[in-house]
């Protein structure tokens, strides 16, 4: 087929799409309702650029590696550095650039790090659509999609791009992200005014919708940032909610500039007030807080999450959003449906009867041929009945359908059947009887439905006691009318009961007992009727557990229903809109909620929660809503998930006490000294090697073992607790600083040079080896530290105790140590340690509910 123009981004002379008739619209795109060629369809993505609300160009790695020094502290260093440079200390100024940018190469190896694997992640769920191109059917990523193109939506499906309808049946979408609007519209084929309002455009779908029932084709007409949702995206921006774990970085932040802010003014102030040089009295207070300031924070904890996003993916759990891992290390409540997920998801049909209970030849055949024919979402009750006694039924002549939504709860068929055109309705059991005026019993006519209306309710409540879900089966005979409607489904004769069940999961028993024992309460959230849900939970093994009711829950007030959750185990007979109210209420009483959902009725719910959970098999709606997307539809994967979310939690927090701790501790220190000694206790060029020596350790923390206690409960951000550990931990750092200052001093009556030597080991050393005192709550020397944390704080020890004795001593203004001040620095790092591991015991039993 020859190249053709690349199809325009929108149609000519900047007339509205949905004006235009479906004829004239294909015209101007230059493409046909089979779609585009090819060719045709790579032109026009050259032109038009791929589907994305936002470009998705990488920052350069020059790029990435700037960034690292776009802090206010580092800038002022390094215009200090150049203010050195040119009043010629040209040996410091070298120093402190060399300094800045091994730092900036570290973090820029991190984050580096961290967006290759991201990025490398998140290519493992993608989006997909269903186009025509070369007149074939085809799924490509809905980034691919172009304008020209013609796809196929059908519920579940969510709307990729602005489109205008062509064909439609029965087609509902949900267009809230645009509208506002919580019911689902019905769209049809056809034109409409250029001045109607988004919500009246009744024949275009908008990126950003999803299809609640129904199926239809549409062309594309504008991708990307031209659709409505991306203009919307451009003026707004799509920032994600603020999680507690970043909201925690947040305020972390800013108490830490609180108090760099006070140290820097009030040690300039005194250094300048004691007559020291003014520009080594800034240097140096700028090295403070560079000191003081956990610089490599933001990268370390990327590579963390990042290391944990890639350790949850080895475990089949795809991170799409970083700081879901700490939501979901928080989780105390997971709610769930039970199909696929505490059952084995695969659907069975158990009998497929009469009115009378027994098996039935006509009720069997109407039931495949609904499920065979219906061109919306199949689904696995579809699949389980098809699989029941398999028989072809294809050749049955497909006239009409009303698609199943959630509001009917039904799906109902027209076909040719003896030569007659007959209706097959089925779904949920009382809706199908509330469309029925007869009930076939046996081979005679139909008798009116009220004379055996009890039976039948009777048989349904004996089928749910026994764990079968039961879905009701109606039909009629249309006289010839080949065109039905929703308003159709009346006047209908009761055919018989489809009986289905789902087993429990095997081990799923031991799989909740594992969630509970990691402090998870599991909530069963289902549309099944209370009786079946009841019987599910019973051989599930929780007991008798409290139920709840879609309908007791409209009757409750937003109070009463936050204090009913708490101690409803099953919300049965729930309605879609109701499982996000469940879930606000929830989270309104205190909890962590996690949402596990993979259908259409899902998203709101997903959106609800603090970490939506979906899986890769999942509907588009359910999946693009998710924070967290499992590869495998098994709680026990999620349970690895848990894991590794607390895991990585627990390291970043280790990082934050080790750097706030000795950080601390060395910065106070600094800022006394200050008052009593005649010159700096550190060079500025000592406190920036003191500070990148210190980080080398704290780098590998990802990569640290992690103690069972860490992930046996749910995690929290605290930072009152940090607070309290930076101050303990800091003021017991700054003891034993001051004890080298007087053995310095008063022992060795050490002079500048062999001052700031003897203090610059005695803090890296502590600094280091605090590492491992710090990173467990037990004795450390029972906890064995990672491999590559280990190696590091072993190397960074024995280079700061060798460092005076090499040429690069001179450099940094350091001296050769006494052999016997070795041995007392030792000494005093010795007796720190065990300092630490006292006040250590003594602070977490202090603080034991933390």
């Amino acid at each position: 087929m020859p190249t053709l123009a690349p199809p325009p981004a929108a149609p000519a002379n900047g007339a509205a799409f949905w004006a235009l008739p479906p004829a004239a619209l294909l015209a101007q795109l230059r493409t046909t309702a089979t779609g585009l060629s090819t060719a045709q369809a790579a032109a026009a993505r050259q032109a038009a650029g791929p589907n994305q609300l936002r470009a998705t160009a990488e920052t350069s790695a020059l790029g990435l590696f700037l960034s690292q020094f776009k802090s206010p502290i580092s800038l002022i260093l390094l215009a200090a550095a150049g203010l050195s440079f040119a009043l010629r200390d040209t040996t410091d100024a070298v120093i402190i650039f060399v300094i800045i940018a091994v730092s900036g190469l570290l973090g820029f190896w991190q984050e580096k790090s961290a967006s290759n694997a991201m990025r490398h992640l998140q290519g493992i769920v993608t989006m997909k659509t269903t186009v025509w191109r070369d007149g074939q059917e085809t799924t490509i990523p809905t980034e691919q999609l172009v304008p020209g193109d013609v796809v196929r939506v059908q519920a579940g499906h969510l709307v990729a791009a602005d489109c205008c309808l062509l064909t439609a049946n029965e087609l509902f979408v949900n267009e809230a992200t645009l509208t506002g609007e919580t019911f689902p519209v019905e769209k049809q084929p056809g034109s409409v005014p250029a001045d109607a309002p988004l919500a009246r455009r009744t024949n275009a779908l908008f990126m950003g919708a999803s299809v609640v029932s129904g199926s239809g084709q549409a062309v594309v007409v504008l991708t990307g940032q031209r659709t409505e949702l991306g203009r919307i995206a451009q003026r707004i921006g799509q920032a994600a909610p603020e999680t507690d774990f970043e909201r925690g970085i947040r305020r972390f932040g800013f108490l830490l500039m609180e108090i760099t802010l006070v140290l820097v003014f009030l040690i300039f102030a005194i250094n300048v007030g004691l007559h020291k040089p003014v520009l080594s009295a800034l240097l140096f207070s700028l090295a403070i807080a560079v000191g003081l300031t956990p610089q490599l924070l933001p990268a370390i904890i990327s590579i963390n999450l990042a290391q944990g996003a890639r350790r949850m993916a080895q475990k089949q759990v795809i991170v799409k959003r970083l700081s879901a891992i700490e939501n979901i290390g928080s989780m105390n409540v997971l709610c769930a449906d039970k199909t696929g997920t505490l059952t084995d998801g695969n659907v069975r049909v158990d009998r497929i009867m009469d009115a009378a209970g027994q098996p039935s030849a006509r009720a069997a055949l109407l039931a495949k041929i609904n499920a065979q024919l219906q061109q919306g979402f199949r689904n696995p009750i579809d699949v389980a009945i098809l699989a029941f006694e398999p028989a072809d039924v294809s050749a049955y002549p497909r006239v009409d359908e009303v698609p199943y939504d959630f509001l009917r709860k039904r799906l109902t068929l027209l076909t040719e059947l003896d030569g007659q055109l007959v209706m097959s309705t089925k779904g949920a059991l009382q809706n199908v009887l509330d469309v029925c005026q007869f009930v076939a019993v046996g081979p005679g006519p139909p008798e009116p439905l009220a004379a055996h209306l009890a039976r039948l309710q009777q048989t349904y409540q004996d089928l749910s006691r026994r764990g079968f879900r039961t879905l009701g089966l109606a039909t009629k005979n249309t006289n010839g009318q080949r065109d039905i409607t929703k308003a159709d489904e009346t006047g209908m004769t009761f055919l018989g009961f489809i009986t289905l069940f789902d087993p429990p999961k095997a081990g799923i028993a031991e799989t909740l007992a594992a969630l509970t024992g990691l402090g998870i309460q599991l909530k069963m959230i289902t549309g099944d009727n209370a009786l079946v849900a009841a019987s599910v939970a019973e051989r599930l093994g929780l007991g008798s557990p409290a139920v709840l009711t879609g309908a007791e829950l409209r009757q409750l007030s937003p109070e009463a229903l936050r204090q009913r959750v708490v101690a409803t185990q099953v919300f049965a007979e729930v309605e879609p809109n109701q499982k996000e109210r469940i879930i606000l209420a929830l989270r309104q009483a205190g909890f962590v909620v996690g949402y596990l959902g993979d259908g259409i009725n899902d998203a709101s719910a997903l959106h609800a929660a603090d970490v939506g959970i979906s899986v890769d098999s999942a509907v588009d709606v359910a999946k693009d809503s998710a924070d967290i997307v499992l590869l495998e539809q098994n709680l026990d994967v999620l349970l690895d998930g848990v894991r590794e979310g607390r895991r990585t939690f627990a390291n970043t927090m280790k990082y934050i006490f080790m750097a706030t701790s000795a950080n601390f501790g060395n910065m106070f220190s600094m800022a006394g000294a200050s008052l009593f000694l005649p010159f700096l206790p550190l060079l500025p060029t000592q406190v920036l090697l003191t500070n990148l020596l210190t980080d080398l350790p704290e780098m590998t923390i990802g990569s640290d073992n992690v103690e069972p206690g860490a992930v046996a409960g749910p995690t929290k951000w605290d930072l009152g607790f940090i607070r309290r550990f930076m101050l303990a931990f800091g003021l017991l750092s700054s003891v034993f600083d001051y004890v080298s200052f007087g053995l310095l001093l008063l022992v060795f009556h050490a002079r500048e040079r062999l001052f700031q030597t003897g203090w610059f080991v005695e803090s890296v050393l502590s600094a280091a080896t605090i590492v491992l005192v710090v990173r467990t709550r037990g004795a450390f020397y029972r906890a064995r530290p990672g491999r590559w944390l280990a190696l590091a704080t072993g190397g960074v020890a024995l280079g700061v105790l060798v460092l005076p004795l090499t040429p690069l001593a001179r450099v940094f203004g350091f001296v050769p140590l006494p052999l016997a001040l070795y041995g007392a620095l030792l000494g005093i790092v010795g007796a720190y340690v065990a300092a630490a591991e006292l006040l250590k015991g003594w602070f977490y039993r202090r603080y034991a509910k933390h």
